[in-house]
């Protein structure tokens, strides 16, 4: 029983799972600000693309 105990706590105490999902958490956050810029922006820099292609 002392066994089992003792692999329960190692196995609670291990964190190296939970800095993965920490990181893939803020990955997934920066992913959904990127893409909601670019939608947003995404007419305007096209227009402002083509002024500049078009002086060109």
């Amino acid at each position: 029983m002392d066994k089992l105990t003792r692999l329960f706590v190692k196995v609670r105490e291990y964190q190296r799972g939970q800095t993965m999902t920490e990181y893939a958490l803020i990955l997934s956050a920066v992913a959904v600000v990127v893409f909601v810029g670019y939608q947003t922006m995404g007419t305007t820099i096209g227009t402002l693309l083509s002024s500049v292609d078009g002086q060109l």
